[in-house]
């Protein structure tokens, strides 16, 4: 049984409001679950950094969708090019852009895994 997509209530200076919690610091999104995510800044994102949407494989998400933070950035090579082997698409846009666009898709009923650095 697919699991209810949470809520993304808000995002500030330093972290998001998900289902009525705060959460302190990036934000990953993955099968409809919230977590931690590492990354503080575009210039310290990195492959690794996707190992989990990598290890739920393409069947979990049709897409990651990056918030970038403040401002639309363009993400390092190795992400992009780890998330295009794993034949997962990315779409990348600053981070209130990204918590809207998410919003949309999951009402839509979409497969993305959402990754958003804080601002």
């Amino acid at each position: 049984m697919a699991r209810q997509a949470p809520s993304l209530d808000a995002y500030g200076p330093g972290g998001f409001r998900v289902s009525g919690l705060w959460r302190p610091g990036s934000l990953l999104i993955l099968q409809d679950e919230p977590r931690d995510w590492r990354p503080h800044s575009l210039s310290d994102l990195a492959a690794e950094d996707f190992a989990e949407v990598l290890a739920a494989g393409a069947e979990a998400s049709d897409f990651v969708l990056l918030g970038t933070g403040a401002e639309q950035g363009l993400p390092p090579p190795a992400v992009r090019a780890v998330l295009r082997e794993a034949s997962l698409g990315l779409e990348f846009m600053s981070t209130p852009n990204a918590a809207r666009t998410w919003s949309v898709l999951r009402e839509q009923g979409r497969r993305v895994a959402l990754a958003m650095l804080a601002l």
